[in-house]
């Protein structure tokens, strides 16, 4: 572990001086007036699913997922909003219905766009085999276009596209039990497939694409558990930090291919930390007491949040007020911390104009 520490520190020093400047003209914000996008199309995983995965495959169809919004489970990985809503709520529209709803929401709800996230998914295949990675949910999205029954090639220039991988490629490759060392190597490889979504995303007409940095994988709960949610893991968040690494470079490379500005990282890692380390008064970021322990737990190491025994028997215990934890479960924000993120972000957000 230490060769590996070793090496990514050495290539995080060789990226330093070249990622000066990189946040350039291209991520600046001119003086002509600039609109929000007025639909919103989202690809990834648990951090934006909003009811994609069947009732019968996922936890955030059962309680207590949902109690605080909307006070039922709604196939959120949380107990209410998530991303995808709080970025919704930013551009002034209804958060997208989820791609599994289509045929069920009228014509004008699909008007603000569609969330085509699945839980538990990444670039690659996870641990979720069944579940449509990146590429099979930019399918659903070109089959969408192609029946040319709800959008235009015109809804889609004012349109934004969110992208968002939350580590379940690198959570599959622990599982997998492959050797560390060849845990940079295959983070290149997710980055690289980020960017050939990024631009088959782009070719398809989106004009604005925003894309959500890797939050500190070693500071959930299911990292911190064995220091009773006191410390993130440093080994963990080294390996992230070269996934942002690698992510910005390939942003701003894109981005010197398609002036204007089209794409703009959204700096989860930023936004989680600053929270989670909240020892001053952030404007619309709540201080969280112990942000590292989550609201609702297992009651044995073998449980998790929402099991219950063949009795009905909840093996879960929740806190109080949910509203008072950063974090739902060992994975997810709560509401409220997402909404504190998102507060965290909103300048960040600007970027997101067309």
């Amino acid at each position: 572990m230490e060769s590996l520490k070793l090496f990514i520190s050495l290539f995080l020093v060789s990226f330093s001086s070249w990622l000066i400047g990189v946040e350039s003209d291209h991520f600046q914000h001119n003086n002509m007036k600039r609109m929000r996008p007025n639909r919103l199309f989202v690809f990834g995983d648990s951090y934006a699913d909003t009811g994609n995965i069947r009732k019968s495959l996922a936890d955030s169809w059962k309680m207590p997922y949902g109690v605080s919004f909307p006070g039922k489970p709604s196939g959120r990985f949380s107990d209410g909003r998530i991303a995808t809503d709080f970025l919704a709520r930013y551009l002034r529209i209804k958060s997208p219905i989820p791609y599994t709803w289509k045929n069920y929401a009228g014509k004008e709800r699909l008007l603000y766009g569609m969330n085509y996230a699945y839980g538990g998914t990444g670039v690659f295949k996870t641990f979720n085999n069944p579940l449509p990675n990146m590429t099979t949910q930019i399918d659903y999205f070109q089959k969408v276009l192609a029946s040319g029954n709800i959008y235009s090639p015109s809804d889609l220039h004012t349109s934004l596209a969110l992208v968002s991988n939350a580590g379940n490629d690198y959570g599959t490759f622990i599982l997998q039990k492959r050797p560390m060392t060849e845990f940079p190597g295959f983070i290149k490889k997710v980055v690289d497939q980020t960017e050939v979504n990024l631009r088959r995303i782009h070719k398809l007409g989106v004009k604005k694409i925003a894309i959500a940095s890797l939050q500190p994988l070693g500071c959930l709960p299911s990292k911190t558990t064995s220091s009773s949610f006191k410390h993130c893991n440093a080994s963990d968040n080294a390996l992230v930090k070269l996934h942002n690494t690698l992510l910005r470079r390939t942003v701003a490379k894109l981005n010197n291919e398609t002036k204007p500005s089209t794409f703009v990282i959204l700096d989860l890692y930023k936004a989680f930390l600053t929270v989670l380390k909240n020892k001053r008064a952030e404007t619309g970021v709540t201080r969280f007491v112990n942000p590292l322990k989550p609201c609702c737990v297992g009651i044995t190491s073998n449980d998790s949040c929402s099991n219950v025994d063949k009795k009905g028997e909840k093996k879960y215990t929740i806190c109080k007020d949910p509203k008072t934890s950063f974090f739902w479960d060992v994975f997810h924000p709560t509401e409220e911390g997402w909404r504190s993120v998102y507060s965290v972000l909103r300048e960040n957000l600007k970027a997101v104009l067309i």
